[in-house]
């Protein structure tokens, strides 16, 4: 079995276009989350987002490509890009490549024809609605934008689909089946139709996303992209490459329990696979992304499922979702970005708008101010409804 290299990251979402911005601003706690700007909100309850500012399509993308790309697949392909410009790969086998992203329906395209043609009456929607808006829209132009034709797919697992997507490239580059893979997710769920479906669920906050805090009201949607490349450790070192980080381990579980409830034993499940996979004992890891959506069950949940894993004293263990929302599909890649990132420079990042200690939450989850703690291994958590749930594990690549 190869050992896996992750040597380059993309990332653009609220709190930065790059992934250098991203850091920068989740490092000083820099918040994403703002009133909603791009669709009209007259008959929303709750009227924040943390939407991706001032991206405009037609700087990236030609007048001829443009119109084949959803917002989540323009957003994927421009992490992607910036991914690949940092591993600066030598010439590869194209069959010896490949590409796994969360599954993201194209919700603006769905929304747009759907208004057109209940809404407005129009007799048909553009021809290119399909294409645009079919879950494996962004895997395959990342695909074709980079000849890439080794086994290229996407993974659908709801919140969780990013981080099942890197770990499903992580298994096929550590046994073989793949020299490169690039792997991550992007989404751009800001539309009037998604949120009054999350609006029903009643667990989107009015105010702020405030994961860990006795006060938290919810989550905040956001959008965004983040793709990860992989490659064996050997042929990275080997070729010079600057290595961000190790990925060691992979863990998944299914709670098999609630379609919208977590469960403690079902997350600690996967926890503890991501450990047992990547050879790391609980004593190595110093920090951990939560999932951290900030609603008063996830959240109590979690902290659960830590402390069965860890004992009475988790690691640290802090929400980027305070700060950059919750990107339903591409929050785990977004999330392993900023983790990699944690180790690369030995500082924490905050959970922000963390107001108030709650005895059901009792962690650790570095409130509000960053801390400098340098840590040679971390996880990375996406729990998603369907009890479905995906840890990474990370070396440090000093280590």
């Amino acid at each position: 079995m190869r050992r896996v290299a992750i040597t380059g990251i993309g990332a653009i979402c609220a709190i930065g276009h790059d992934s250098r911005q991203v850091w920068a601003a989740a490092r000083d706690g820099v918040c994403g989350i703002r009133p909603i700007a791009a669709i009209p909100t007259a008959r929303l309850s709750a009227r924040l987002a943390a939407e991706v500012i001032g991206f405009d399509p037609a700087v990236h993308f030609d007048r001829r490509r443009l119109p084949m790309l959803d917002r989540a697949a323009q957003l994927a392909l421009v992490a992607a890009r910036e991914a690949m410009a940092m591993a600066a790969l030598p010439a590869f086998a194209p069959h010896r490549a490949g590409a796994v992203l969360g599954a993201a329906i194209g919700q603006q395209t769905f929304d747009d024809a759907y208004r057109a043609f209940y809404g407005e009456g129009a007799s048909r929607v553009p021809p290119l609605t399909v294409p645009r808006a079919m879950p494996s829209a962004a895997v395959s132009a990342i695909s074709m934008e980079f000849g890439l034709r080794g086994p290229t797919f996407a993974t659908a697992s709801a919140c969780a689909s990013s981080a099942h997507a890197i770990g499903q490239a992580f298994h096929m580059v550590r046994s073989g089946m793949l020299d490169v893979a690039l792997a991550g997710g992007g989404d751009a769920s800001v539309v009037v139709g998604v949120f009054k479906g999350w609006e029903a669920l009643r667990v989107l906050s009015a105010d702020a996303c405030r994961p860990f805090s006795r006060d938290r009201t919810g989550l905040v949607i956001g959008e965004g992209a983040a793709i990860l490349v992989l490659e064996p450790l050997a042929a990275a070192r080997a070729r010079g490459a600057p290595v961000l980080a190790e990925l060691v381990g992979f863990g998944m579980s299914a709670d098999a329990a609630d379609l919208t409830a977590p469960d403690e034993a079902g997350a600690a499940f996967a926890i503890a696979a991501a450990l047992a996979d990547g050879g790391l004992d609980a004593s190595e890891i110093g920090y951990v992304n939560a999932h951290g959506t900030g609603t008063r069950l996830n959240d109590r949940t979690e902290a659960a499922a830590l402390r069965r894993v860890f004992g009475a004293h988790p690691p640290p263990a802090s929400s980027s979702k305070s700060m950059m929302g919750h990107c339903m599909s591409a929050c785990g890649a977004l999330e392993m970005v900023v983790t990699v990132q944690a180790l690369r420079h030995g500082v924490l990042p905050p959970t922000i708008g963390f107001r108030e200690a709650d005895p059901e939450c009792d962690l650790d989850c570095v409130p509000n101010v960053a801390r400098v703690a340098p840590a040679q291994a971390a996880l990375s958590n996406s729990f998603a409804f369907g009890g479905l749930n995906a840890v990474l594990a990370l070396r440090s690549a000093a280590a």
